[in-house]
């Protein structure tokens, strides 16, 4: 997987759906993480760090995975696992009075 990313770009979408007694809204995020080039060595030495378990993408950003992305664009912590941004945007369209 990581074999893959190297040397390019890629995108992290994440689906959020909010759900009240007046109903449910859903949106989503979009992240794109750009990584450096990487030679099997470097890889390899992440993956013995064994913090890629569990990740969808294979690498933890939040922690030595940082070390493989040279910058994104959008959201840090949609691609964490919470689209924090998007969640507090939706949460404040949720407190105004519904008209009608």
């Amino acid at each position: 997987m990581l074999a893959l990313l190297v040397g390019r770009s890629h995108e992290v979408i994440s689906g959020l759906t909010l759900r009240d007694e007046r109903g449910a809204s859903t949106s989503h995020a979009r992240t794109s993480v750009r990584f450096r080039p990487l030679d099997g060595a470097a890889i390899d030495r992440y993956v013995e760090r064994g913090e890629w378990r569990g990740r969808a993408g294979a690498y933890a950003i939040q922690e030595s995975g940082a070390a493989l992305v040279t910058g994104i664009e959008g959201d840090f912590f949609n691609v964490v696992g919470l689209p924090v941004a998007l969640l507090v945007e939706m949460l404040s369209a949720r407190r105004r009075p519904v008209s009608g």
